[in-house]
């Protein structure tokens, strides 16, 4: 199957030639190779390395405030504030990668040199993450806020890149859907592989620690075997897109001072779609954080469920991305976009919200019934496949956003717009997790809690809390996307203008 459309192959065919053999400093429709970039290889290369983001994201959503809290023994809120000022320093690091990437000119193109630099240190920050030294309460505060930037600082350098190559690997309005469906998927499997790696063997019960979570010994064993899954997820991407870089666009040589660079960001950053989708993420992604950050809460303390069951709700969910993969690419190309994403994202909420609800209101299975966990396992397996399609969708809207863009300012910004959105995602395990930490200052949550002895209003009071933040930040995210302009037909007229103005300009000599 084609990864762009025919009206750029012949607008565009010539144009290409040229760029390849000698001049490729105008920013135009990406000129790629005539095949391989919509093979099912392309794709599972370009979606491999989502495998490392998804580690890094299960074990900051849903590990990280647990960890430091409940085992490691530091009040809650403080664990949220190191995590919200590592984010913070996130906030400043994603848009620079972004821009840099966007201008960097090299051998290995604009996006590889950082994708295997990335590998390594990500490496190594993961591990140490989860091995703190035996410090006083203040100094952990300290060192987790060193090694969570870190941590943030080379996935950003592997994340926005990596995922800005979709934009020149396919300018098709449904190909797109698929590469981005890949991604999604391997980065799912990747948090979902080990969840269940977490729980079912480095988290088994024993007789001194029944919920394995919170046994100190099996974080270590951990840490090691996500490190090295992460650095090879990179390296794997990275050495499967390689040989696609001759056909990616090459930026115009010029001088980037610092001035034209904030100058061309802040241009770049008020279109009108994208802000709308930037604001859309931010909000949800909180709201996805709170759900990730507390998931382990209410599992261990609310539903009393111990790590072979956690584990064989995660094992079971491993079927959502399978699904969302399949599913994704018919239904954005069959309701459009965005009408997909506004579906997924009303499905996937409402089904996120009944458990605990009709938990709430005496009317679900109670803690030991042989029901509670079927039901649970099929709530939660409904809602993370409807959210995956979505979030699926909202990317590909978001990849969209390039052209129409590139039509207005003149050029190519993948990596900054990209950038955004590896921003919203962090905002999972960044702002979400300190809102998160602040829900359980507010109930009196205790540090190194017992499960068997803790007060079960506690629990009910964090999710009566829980329900109506969550219910306020998505609906304030669903109404954001409802602005966003972009459809199938407008993207295509911005390939047509822009396949003639490549072939225009790489027909008309340069200026002396």
């Amino acid at each position: 199957m084609a990864s762009h459309p025919d009206v750029k192959q012949s607008a565009a065919a010539g144009a290409a030639e040229t760029a390849r053999s000698g001049a490729p400093d105008r920013q135009g429709v990406p000129h790629l190779p005539t095949s391989g970039t919509g093979r099912l290889s392309t794709k599972l290369f370009y979606g491999v390395g989502s495998i490392a983001f998804g580690i890094k994201d299960q074990g900051f959503g849903t590990l990280l405030l647990f960890f430091y809290n409940q085992v490691v023994g530091i009040p809650s809120a403080a664990v949220g504030a190191a995590i919200a000022v590592a984010l913070v320093f996130d906030a400043f690091a994603d848009p620079v990668v972004g821009q840099i990437s966007d201008n960097l000119r090299s051998r290995w193109g604009r996006r590889h040199p950082f994708m295997y630099a990335a590998a390594i240190p990500v490496a190594v920050g993961y591990f140490l993450l989860w091995n703190p030294p035996r410090l006083s309460a203040m100094a952990l505060f300290y060192y987790l806020i060193v090694i969570a930037i870190v941590v943030r600082t080379f996935i950003t350098m592997y994340e926005i890149p990596s995922s800005a190559l979709v934009a020149e690997l396919t300018t098709d309005y449904d190909q797109r859907t698929s590469f981005l469906s890949y991604r999604f998927f391997f980065g799912w499997m990747g948090s979902l592989a080990m969840s269940l790696l977490v729980f079912a063997v480095f988290f088994r019960s024993t007789p001194a620690y029944p919920q394995g979570q919170l046994n100190p010994a099996g974080y270590p064993p951990f840490a090691v075997t996500a490190a090295i899954a992460m650095a090879a997820a990179i390296l794997i991407s990275a050495a499967g897109t390689h040989r696609f870089i001759p056909g990616f666009i090459v930026p115009p040589k010029r001088k980037l001072s610092l001035a034209l660079m904030l100058r061309e960001m802040k241009e770049t950053a008020l279109h009108r779609s994208f802000l709308v989708l930037v604001a859309s993420n931010l909000i949800a992604a909180i709201a996805a954080g709170v759900l990730g950050a507390l998931g382990l809460y209410f599992g261990t303390y609310f539903w009393g469920f111990t790590g072979p069951q956690l584990a064989f709700i995660t094992l079971s969910t491993v079927i959502a991305p399978v699904v969302a993969l399949a599913a994704s690419t018919p239904i954005a190309s069959r309701l459009g976009k965005k009408r997909a994403a506004i579906t997924m994202w009303l499905a996937a909420t409402f089904t996120y919200w009944v458990p605990l609800t009709a938990r709430i209101a005496g009317v679900f299975p109670p803690n030991g019934s042989p029901w509670l966990l079927p039901l649970v396992l099929v709530f939660s397996l409904t809602g993370t496949t409807l959210s995956i399609v979505c979030a699926i969708t909202i990317s590909s809207m978001l990849a969209d956003v390039v052209e129409d863009s590139q039509r207005r300012t003149g050029r190519r910004s993948e990596g900054l717009f990209f950038a955004s959105n590896a921003f919203a995602l962090k905002a999972v395990s960044g702002m979400g997790v300190l809102l998160a930490s602040l829900l359980l200052t507010l109930v009196h949550f205790p540090e190194h809690a017992n499960p068997a002895t803790l007060d079960p209003e506690i629990p009910k009071r964090l999710a009566l809390v829980y329900l109506p933040t969550v219910f306020a930040l998505y609906g304030f995210a669903l109404v954001f996307i409802a602005f966003y302009k972009i459809d199938r037909e407008t993207h295509e007229t911005n390939l047509r203008v822009l396949a003639a103005e490549t072939v225009e300009a790489e027909t008309t000599p340069l200026a002396e």
